[in-house]
C-alpha cells in the first residue's frame, strides 16, 4: 500500500486576525476619506481638469451608442444618431486630446492659454474655440496707476436719439427687480483713449462699462421693469485694500449682498463687462447698423450653475429670433485661470454678460443694450404670467 504524499501549510489564526483587521482598516480609511473629500463645500474639493474632462466624455449619448453596439434595437430607435468610432473614443478617453477642439492639442499649457479655455455651451454665428470670449487683467502699473489716458470722442455719449415717450402696459409698481453691477467697472474702450492701442490698457475710471448701466436702465424702465445700477468702484476698493485683480468678484459680491439684503425685490442680478477680443469677434451688422455682440458667461464652480445657463440660453435665443448674430452665445468657464462662479451662486437668475469688446463704440454698445432689453423685457414679463397663472393655479386648489 502507498501512502500519498502532500505539503501542508499550517497558518497561526493570529496571521488570519491581523490581516483581517488591517484590510477592515484600510476600508474604513478609504470610506472615511472619501466621505471627507465628497462632503467639502464645491470650491475646496480636489479637482483634476484632466480627469473632468475625461468624464464629460462619457455621458448618456455615450452609454447609449455602446448599448446599441451590442444591441441594434436601442439604434433603431433612434436611427439619426451618428455612430461615434470606438478608437476615437478611446483616444479622446486615454489622451484627453479632442481632435474637435484645437487647444486639447496644446495641453492647455501655455503661459496664459487658460484665458481660452471653457465650454461653449451654446454657439452663436462664428463663435468656436479659437474666438471665444477672453478675461484679461491690466498691468499693475494701470490698475493702480493715479494718471490715466486722455480721453477723445465723447461727442458719442453726448449723442441722444429722439425717441417718444413710452408708456409701458405693464409695471413692476415701483419695485427694483434688476440690479445691474460691474465687477470689472473700470474696463473701457480703446475709441474714446487717446494715444493707447494697446487692448491690456484699456481701462479708465471714468469712461467704462458702467456707463452701459444708464442705457439698460433707461430701456428697461420704458418697458415698465424697474431697475437699479450699482456703480460702485469696485477697482478703486482693491486698490485701497491692496487686494489684487483677482478678487474683484470677492469684493463686488459684497456689494451684491448688501443690495440683496437691503432690497428683497431685487430678483435679476446682471454683471457687466467688456470682453478683451477685438473687433472682428465683437462686432455685427444687423439691417445695415453695427451692434456690439453680446456673450454670456456662467461659471462651472457653482454647483447650481444649470438654473443660471437657462436664463442665459432663453436670452440668446431670443436675441437669435429678433436680432440674429447679436449674441456670441453661452460659455461656461470654470477651468483655471477663471472664477468659475461670478457671484452666480448667490441667485438662480445670475448671470455675466461681456458687452463688446475693446474696439466697439458706445454708438454700437447703446443699439446692443436696446436690443438687450427688448428681448429682456418680453422674457421677463412672460415669466411673471407663468408664476401668476401657477399661483393662481394653487389658490384654486
Amino acid at each position: 500500500m502507498k501512502r500519498a504524499s502532500g505539503t501542508f501549510v499550517f497558518v497561526k489564526g493570529t496571521s488570519l486576525l491581523k490581516a483581517a483587521a488591517a484590510l477592515i482598516l484600510f476600508m474604513l480609511l478609504i470610506f472615511s476619506i472619501s466621505g471627507l473629500l465628497t462632503s467639502l463645500k464645491p470650491q475646496y474639493r480636489l479637482t483634476s481638469a484632466s480627469v473632468n474632462q475625461a468624464a464629460t466624455n462619457v455621458n448618456g449619448e455615450l452609454l447609449y451608442q455602446l448599448m446599441g453596439w451590442e444591441n441594434h434595437h436601442f439604434l433603431s430607435v433612434k436611427p439619426n444618431t451618428s455612430e461615434p468610432k470606438l478608437t476615437n473614443i478611446v483616444f479622446k478617453l486615454a489622451s484627453n486630446i479632442n481632435l474637435d477642439d484645437p487647444r486639447s492639442l496644446l495641453g492647455r499649457e501655455l503661459p496664459g492659454f487658460f484665458q481660452f479655455d471653457g465650454q461653449i455651451l451654446v454657439a452663436g454665428e462664428g463663435t468656436n474655440y479659437t474666438n471665444m470670449p477672453m478675461e484679461s487683467a491690466p498691468p499693475l502699473e494701470i490698475m493702480k496707476a493715479e494718471r490715466e489716458a486722455a480721453l477723445q470722442n465723447l461727442e458719442d455719449l453726448e449723442k441722444t436719439e429722439e425717441r417718444t415717450p413710452i408708456t409701458p402696459g405693464q409695471t413692476t409698481g415701483g419695485r427694483k427687480v434688476v440690479y445691474l453691477y460691474f465687477s470689472h467697472n473700470r474696463e473701457s474702450y480703446l475709441p474714446y483713449l487717446k494715444g493707447i492701442n494697446n487692448p491690456d490698457f484699456a481701462y479708465h475710471s471714468k469712461i467704462n462699462v458702467t456707463n452701459i448701466g444708464d442705457r439698460l436702465k433707461s430701456r428697461f424702465e420704458e418697458q415698465g421693469i424697474g431697475t437699479y445700477v450699482d456703480k460702485t468702484d469696485i477697482q478703486g476698493n482693491l486698490n485701497k485694500k491692496g487686494l489684487n485683480y483677482t478678487q474683484s468678484y470677492l469684493e463686488s459680491r459684497s456689494v451684491v449682498q448688501a443690495a440683496m439684503a437691503e432690497n428683497r425685490d431685487l430678483r435679476y442680478i446682471i454683471d457687466i463687462h467688456r470682453d478683451a477680443s477685438r473687433k472682428q469677434a465683437t462686432t455685427v451688422t444687423i439691417n445695415g447698423k453695427s451692434f456690439a455682440r453680446l456673450a454670456f458667461i456662467i461659471g462651472g464652480k457653482n454647483p447650481n450653475y444649470e438654473k443660471n445657463y437657462k436664463l442665459a440660453e432663453e436670452l440668446h435665443n431670443l436675441l437669435q429670433k429678433k436680432y440674429k448674430g447679436l449674441s456670441r452665445g453661452v460659455i461656461l468657464k470654470k477651468g483655471a485661470g477663471s472664477n468659475g462662479v461670478y457671484n452666480q451662486n448667490i441667485s438662480e437668475n445670475a448671470i455675466l454678460i461681456e458687452f463688446g469688446g475693446v474696439d466697439n463704440t458706445f454708438e454700437e454698445l447703446n443699439r446692443s443694450a436696446d436690443a438687450l432689453a427688448d428681448v429682456f423685457s418680453e422674457y421677463y414679463w412672460q415669466a411673471e404670467k407663468v408664476n401668476k397663472d401657477m399661483e393662481q393655479s394653487k389658490t384654486k386648489q
